[in-house]
């Protein structure tokens, strides 16, 4: 016989259910303006992962009078949408195999001390695949949905199993939740576009959330390797790299190759370096790699569990639990990890899957980050050069910050990234393997000052730091700014010297006095912003730095622009 939750315990539990965060409720408050005003819309919210999207969709759930589906994307899933929604003390009933049920509700035992299970509750669980399988014996049931729920709902478009699936709800409205709003493919999630939402509500970012105090602070690092990402194909289907490809790249470089001596590649050999001790998540391009790595930390003395989709859902959560309880220090994966995991123990990741993608990018580092008594900071150790491709360098009033996720979200589709990365914004120090924002003079987690740049030819061989060009260019430069200058009177009197026409004269020297104009305020403009640096406490070469990486272009560059570029930039500085 399955426990069922009785109706004075359901009673009680419904008035100790958790109280939502001002956040939450806000975010909760504003879905439900906009289905007041269109009560049939789909709504997608967004929060940064670790931000309790079960706990808003759970109350959004709760309080709904009529049927409702909390729909897994996948559907080893189930048992953790399940779970979550009795952590939130939402009594449900469960869509699948009876044995299915027997095990999601002994995990509610385990987990809560209660089972939230109860067949005549209007609230229901499926996976996606139950769904679309059982469509025609759930025929009758279907149509009395009022709301679907759907988590990492980024995955939803109309054509595929996702959209499937929540358009067999005919007459419900729909709620997506997911921290990353975008697809590596460039498909939009609107429905004006590829998906199913017709409005988004987001809510604060990660970094708001870490200057909260809800998520954790978080340090990055990127040791070095011979595996390299640049030969690796871009799927056109995906958007993101050829897995096959990704897997061959890493098993064939040192981050997982070993000789007899060494036991380990380098991803084990980092572990013991950086993170010795830590609760820590690898992520693998494959379950091969994921088995091979958890072999080489049980040879190093360090307690792994490769966890990974063929495992019993039960078998999974219990490794999990045995992870929190540091039976295991570390739990190799593939993806059952990337979303819809929710384990505040986590001190570390390390990614060993390179990915084009930024939403699964975000997905995998915003695991380190949910709170947890001890823990000031979340560790990434990225072995595969995702940071370099994905995070970025943000100007934020109390300074700059590399940021995981920066994105502005969007339901347009998107043009795809073309797979060659954008200048990086952030270095790795060659001492401690701690990655920092490029323009600063030394690593600030070691003191190791940066490197000297081995080609001095051009600004993009130093990163724009006047000082470090040699002194053949540094003239060079000098003297097309001095060209850029001249004077319409020195102009016109060249010119006519030269002979030319008196209105190409007249023409160059009227654009000469507006290219000077321009030059003049954006010199007063440059002055203002390198005060506000150095009261920064930024050096010079850091000025110089800075100024190239944020605007793609070299301080002595931009003193000899043309008219147009000149205001263009100004206007971009502020």
């Amino acid at each position: 016989m399955i426990p069922v939750l009785s109706t004075i315990a359901g009673a009680i539990i419904d008035v100790t259910r958790p109280a939502l965060r001002l956040y939450q409720q806000d975010l909760k408050n504003r879905i439900n303006e906009h289905w007041a005003a269109k009560p049939r819309e789909n709504v997608l919210a967004v929060l940064a992962t670790g931000a309790g999207k079960t706990v808003l969709f759970s109350s959004i759930i709760s309080d709904e009078s009529g049927s409702t589906c909390a729909v897994a994307h996948r559907q080893e899933l189930v048992s953790q949408i399940s779970l979550s929604l009795a952590r939130n003390k939402v009594r449900h009933r469960i869509i699948g195999p009876t044995n299915v049920v027997k095990m999601i509700v002994r995990l509610h035992m385990e987990e809560t001390g209660h089972s939230y299970y109860d067949p005549s509750s209007r609230h229901a669980v499926a996976g996606v695949d139950t769904l679309v399988r059982r469509g025609d014996k759930l025929a009758d049931w279907l149509p009395t949905v009022k709301l679907w729920v759907m988590d990492e709902a980024h995955h939803v478009l109309r054509e595929n199993k996702w959209g499937t699936a929540v358009n067999m709800f005919p007459h419900a409205r729909g709620l997506g939740v997911t921290a990353t709003p975008s697809r590596a493919d460039g498909n939009g999630l609107g429905a004006h576009a590829d998906g199913v939402f017709h409005v988004m509500k987001v809510g604060p970012s990660m970094r708001d959330l870490i200057n909260m105090n809800f998520l954790t602070e978080y340090k990055l690092f990127a040791p070095p390797s011979s595996f390299s990402r640049d030969a690796i194909k871009i799927s056109n289907t995906t958007g993101d790299f050829v897995a096959s490809e990704v897997s061959k790249a890493v098993n064939n470089s040192s981050l997982i190759t070993h000789d007899e001596k060494t036991i380990t590649g380098d991803v084990v050999n980092t572990y013991k370096k950086l993170l010795n001790g830590m609760l820590t998540v690898v992520f693998a391009p494959d379950v091969n790699t994921a088995t091979e790595l958890e072999q080489q930390y049980i040879a190093a003395g360090i307690p792994a569990k490769c966890v990974h989709g063929g495992m019993s859902d039960y078998d999974r959560i219990a490794a999990v639990r045995s992870f929190k309880n540091r039976e295991y220090l570390v739990l190799t994966s593939v993806s059952i990890f990337d979303e819809g995991f929710d384990c505040p123990a986590i001190e570390a990741v390390q990614d060993v899957a390179a990915t084009e993608s930024f939403g699964r990018f975000v997905q995998r580092a915003g695991r380190m980050l949910r709170l947890k008594d001890g823990k000031k900071f979340g560790y990434y150790v990225d072995h595969v050069g995702n940071i370099a491709r994905h995070a970025m360098l943000v100007d934020h009033p109390t300074g700059p910050k590399i940021e995981l996720c920066h994105r502005e979200w969007s339901l347009d589709r998107r043009e795809r990234r073309s797979g060659k990365s954008e200048p990086s914004t952030v270095r790795v120090c060659v001492a401690c393997t701690a990655v920092y924002e490029r323009y600063v003079d030394a690593c600030p987690d070691c003191d190791e000052p940066v490197p000297k740049p081995a080609v001095r030819s051009g600004p993009e061989w130093v990163d724009g730091d006047l000082f470090e060009l040699d002194a053949e260019t540094l003239a060079q430069m000098r003297a097309e700014v001095v060209g850029a200058r001249e004077t319409p009177e020195a102009m016109r009197d060249r010119l006519t010297g030269m002979g030319v026409p008196q209105l190409g004269v007249l023409a160059n020297v009227k654009r000469q006095g507006q290219r000077i104009d321009a030059l003049v305020k954006l010199d007063n403009t440059l002055s203002q912003w390198a005060g506000y640096r150095r009261a920064e406490g930024l050096s010079d070469s850091e000025i110089f730095r800075k100024f190239y990486l944020t605007y793609s272009i070299s301080w002595i560059e931009a003193q000899a622009l043309k008219a147009v570029e000149a205001d263009k930039l100004r206007e971009r500085i502020g």
